[in-house]
């Protein structure tokens, strides 16, 4: 293993085990959900909102995962990262800025900061909102996604394979 790989590896292992901003949160303004149907790896996020000069910006966030350390990782310094953003901000950083603070993710992994990403597009895009992915019906039984029941304004997204 290289020491790049070895340093990228040690960082994600740390955030996993100590992740910022995990759990529900009680009277959150918005709340988004995703799944990937094709690793089972789901992520809620939750988004509260505070005036700033003026400005609706993001005040904290929290987030909940079926997911892998990279997807726990990735999450927690990305709920750091939009404190103070406001929603079109949050909205305009991808993927790949979300989890920079990590490092360079392997490719087997980008699809952990892909899933943050959708999950924050699920609470902060409104447009997302009015037209909802369609779920498939579960092929061999229920999914997990079947298995959560939404809770007020929760919506469940699942990502297409690509």
């Amino acid at each position: 293993m290289s020491d790049t790989s070895e340093k990228l590896t040690q960082t994600i292992e740390e955030a996993a085990r100590h992740p910022k901003n995990l759990g529900e949160m009680e009277s959150a303004d918005a709340v988004g959900t995703v799944g990937r149907s094709d690793c089972g790896d789901m992520l809620r996020m939750w988004v509260k909102f505070k005036e700033e000069n003026g400005r609706r910006v993001i005040d904290r966030a929290s987030f909940q995962t079926f997911g892998c350390q990279t997807a726990i990782a990735v999450a927690s310094v990305a709920t750091e990262m939009i404190r103070g953003k406001t929603a079109s901000e949050a909205l305009s950083l991808s993927g790949e800025e979300l989890a920079s603070p990590l490092g360079p993710l392997p490719p087997m992994k980008i699809h952990c900061a892909q899933l943050v990403e959708d999950a924050l597009r699920s609470a902060l895009d409104p447009e997302a909102s009015k037209n909802p992915a369609p779920v498939a019906p579960p092929v061999s039984g229920p999914t997990l996604s079947d298995q959560i029941a939404p809770v007020g304004k929760v919506k469940i997204t699942l990502i297409p394979k690509s």
